[in-house]
């Protein structure tokens, strides 16, 4: 079975346009595999496949009990020697429940958004600033709802003065997650005219991605800015991703493009847990 491993490593030289960054998103389903078995080693082997700079981690279950691999942030991101942050959306029996982003690169909570509705699963979008290179690059990972009219909300929140178009977003800016949106609605169209969505059909040659056995929805995708260039789309599609849990990982290669990019400020040192925002109406 081929193996996404053959293409470009990650972390290569730097040329005249910026260092390359390949960036991961990846709903680990709370490290739970189609056979039934928790086990965020099984992701950890998964995630060293890939070799990412930025991987955006949704479903992730981190609980205080005295078993290593029971804070599954905690552990995936000591295990591969990376940066991380966790922004919990709720408890899920005592535990927290949310997004995670690991990094290679020097990394900075902003803030971990609430795009919980009234009678739904509380969802979030956790904002983290990633120094690579000389830039600062702004990411977002998201897990947005399963209901229609959910994610129209969640999508004009996003798209808002407050979270994507906020002043102080001086860098590019890169939008990952699952967005459960099967099918183009409100929320692809509001983000697409801010943000460029990669495109899987024309880089995949096919147009679902999940569930990862037998495709037959596009949940997970990939918005970004002008200042990254695709320069490759990949889904990484072996015998372990395929058991680890019910999606697979979707990889993008950028490069950053440096005549876009205004110099950046040095991150504060701040990489304590994000804790979310007060609840939207």
């Amino acid at each position: 079975m081929k193996k996404t491993e053959e293409s470009p490593p990650a972390g290569g030289e730097a040329g005249a346009n910026g260092p390359p960054l390949r960036v991961v998103t990846y709903n680990v389903h709370r490290c739970r595999g189609l056979d039934g078995r928790t086990r965020p080693a099984r992701i950890v082997e998964v995630l060293r496949e890939v070799s990412a700079d930025i991987i955006a981690l949704q479903e992730v279950v981190s609980r205080e009990d005295g078993n290593a691999e029971g804070n599954q942030a905690r552990y995936i991101a000591e295990t591969l020697g990376v940066n991380y942050l966790l922004g919990e959306n709720r408890k899920l029996r005592g535990a927290a429940y949310g997004n995670v982003v690991l990094s290679r690169y020097p990394i900075r909570v902003v803030k971990n958004y609430d795009l919980s509705i009234e009678g739904y699963e509380r969802r979030g979008c956790l904002h983290i600033d990633v120094a690579v290179d000389e830039a600062v690059v702004h990411v977002f990972n998201v897990h947005l709802g399963t209901d229609f009219l959910e994610r129209r909300h969640q999508g004009r929140r996003l798209a808002d003065v407050e979270i994507l178009r906020q002043a102080g977003l001086t860098g590019p800016r890169l939008l990952l997650g699952d967005f459960n949106e099967w099918t183009p609605g409100l929320t692809t169209r509001l983000l697409g005219s801010h943000l460029k969505s990669v495109d899987i059909k024309k880089h995949l040659r096919r147009r679902r991605t999940y569930p990862g056995v037998l495709p037959f929805m596009h949940l997970d995708h990939i918005y970004h800015d002008d200042t990254l260039e695709l320069e490759a789309l990949k889904l990484h599609r072996t015998r372990k991703a395929l058991v680890a849990s019910d999606h697979l990982p979707l990889i993008a290669d950028f490069r950053l493009v440096k005549a876009h990019i205004p110099e950046a400020h040095p991150l504060a040192p701040e990489v304590s847990p994000a804790e979310p925002d007060a609840p939207s109406d």
